[in-house]
């Protein structure tokens, strides 16, 4: 930077510019796509955040965000294709290393088939229609996912761990199509899955008097009233309403909300000292998540969420203000409740709502803390804890868990297709004619097939002789030919979406770059 604050810049044009780009692609589309199908293989990766210094994986979008390329150009193409990779993560949820292989395919083809004479904004432009269209054939050759899939689609996208598999489906099986899984890391070595049936709070009691089932140190009630504010209840008579009548009938009460020191110890000694059954637990999560989280836990136990943002008073909480569940388990530090019967319309109101908003949202934690609610509303809730001998082994276990879990929810989404690159290179056929555009996509399109066999080591030219069916095609972990819904060797139809219309996307950027600015760099820096 000189005196004035001004960064002098090189820049490069045309085909020497395309062609550091697509040496960066080249680049992180080779360390990636060995990774890819079920014989792919792993990458060991130098990383100060984990122990010991490395990472192993075969997670594509792990190796994506690992690799930075010293020349700038190239390390521009790095970061496009890396952001292609995590859209496709984020979204989908899978699909990493098949849109990174699709770009690549697609940037190569375009410099192989766009002529000096072609018109490159017009050939891209019938990409980019030809791409709407493959969407729509992909979407057409979906099918509605089963229970009996479930094992399946799990154990493919991690890494063909049917162990893994079955623990994944499982757990979805017990939460239902509404219902959210999440992974964590075990404190042990075991890999193992909880599903709670009902509403999980990230709080425990306030007050260890509040236990009531010394053994597991937990609060443990049937048939409990509600009582739900962000209101901090300062005096015990701010909720002397609906505290009296509880009393008088000899009922249960749960309190979800901040109560000072003195309420909380007048509540607690009437649990110890006359045998009372109350508890306390504080409002769930931080800042704006808090007031959502308490509407819904509201509507799905039919309690009036009583809040200061919406001017509400404490003192004129009435005894049908209170919810009701059918159980509570308040342990050191989280909630769980179940609840019984038929979903409300308001509920159901109210889901609709949250499924529109998701639309909406593209980060990837938005979206997950909203299906965190659409589970809390109207499914389950499980977690896969991923356990390991070290480290090293738990990091890597844990990305093909969080990998699979994604996938799962995403074809319970929107279906399933042939996986194996079966399907995309079956659409290959339908783009013959002699144009750039049809050239470039149809050895796009044949392009994951023939890297997963790659990496089995085998070639297309001699697996793929024998003419197959609609929706056949060769399993490479088994060695035989058959129906791939059949096999079970399938993709979740979001994966293959998310990835083809991502490879799209950053492909046709890149082959219609002309110039590239970058900060100029003194002694190759």
């Amino acid at each position: 930077m000189n005196e004035q604050g001004y960064i002098p810049k090189d820049l490069s044009f045309d085909d020497q510019a395309r062609e550091k780009l697509i040496n960066g692609i080249s680049k992180i589309s080779q360390a990636v796509k060995s990774t890819l199908g079920p014989q792919g293989q792993t990458v060991l990766i130098e990383s100060p955040e984990h122990t010991q210094g490395l990472t192993i994986t075969k997670d594509g979008v792990t190796v994506a965000k690992s690799i930075m390329l010293s020349d700038p150009i190239e390390n521009l193409a790095v970061r496009m294709m890396r952001q292609a990779s995590e859209k496709t993560a984020n979204t989908a949820g899978d699909g990493t290393t098949t849109a990174i292989v699709l770009t690549e395919a697609l940037v190569k083809a375009g410099q192989a088939y766009i002529g000096k004479d072609d018109n490159i904004i017009k050939v891209v432009r019938e990409l980019r229609a030809i791409s709407d269209e493959l969407l729509k054939k992909i979407k057409e050759n979906s099918i509605e996912v089963t229970d009996a899939m479930l094992s399946d689609i799990a154990a493919i996208s991690a890494n063909n761990d049917t162990q893994l598999g079955e623990i994944i489906a499982k757990a979805y099986k017990e939460v239902g199509k509404d219902g959210i899984v999440t992974v964590e890391r075990s404190q042990t070595d075991k890999t193992y899955a909880e599903v709670t049936n009902g509403i999980k709070i990230d709080r425990g009691y306030t007050s260890p008097l509040f236990i009531n089932d010394q053994r597991k140190d937990e609060c443990i009630m049937e048939d409990v009233k509600i009582l739900i504010c962000d209101t901090e209840i300062n005096n015990i008579l701010q909720i002397e309403n609906v505290l009296k009548p509880i009393i008088n009938n000899g009922e249960k009460l749960l309190i979800i909300g901040t109560c000072s020191g003195n309420v909380i110890n007048t509540l607690a000694a009437n649990v110890a000292r006359n045998g009372l059954n109350f508890c306390n637990i504080t409002p769930p999560s931080f800042g704006y998540k808090t007031h959502e989280l308490m509407q819904d836990i509201a509507f799905a136990v039919g309690a009036k969420y009583f809040s200061e943002k919406t001017g509400d008073d404490l003192s004129l909480i009435r005894a049908e203000d209170l919810g009701h569940v059918n159980k509570i388990i308040v342990g050191k530090d989280s909630t769980v409740i179940i609840k019984d019967g038929d979903i409300t319309q308001d509920t159901t109101d109210r889901v609709e709502e949250l499924r529109e908003q998701q639309e909406r949202t593209t980060a990837k934690h938005e979206r997950d803390f909203i299906n965190e609610r659409i589970a809390s509303l109207v499914g389950g809730i499980g977690c896969i804890y991923v356990g390991a001998i070290s480290d090293i082994e738990q990091k890597e276990k844990f990305d093909r868990v969080d990998d699979s879990v994604c996938a799962v929810r995403s074809a319970l989404q929107e279906g399933i297709v042939p996986g194996g690159g079966v399907l995309l290179n079956s659409l290959s056929k339908d783009y013959s004619k002699d144009t750039p555009a049809h050239k470039i996509i149809k050895q796009t399109l044949e392009a994951p097939l023939i890297q997963i066999l790659k990496n089995a080591g085998l070639d297309k030219d001699i697996v793929y002789k024998k003419k197959l069916k609609k929706d056949e095609g060769y399993n490479v972990v088994t060695g035989k030919y058959g129906n791939m819904f059949e096999m079970g060797v399938v993709d979740p139809t979001k994966v293959a979406t998310e990835a083809l219309s991502n490879a799209i996307s950053v492909a046709t950027t890149i082959l219609t770059t002309n110039a590239i600015i970058t900060h100029a760099r003194a002694n190759g820096e």
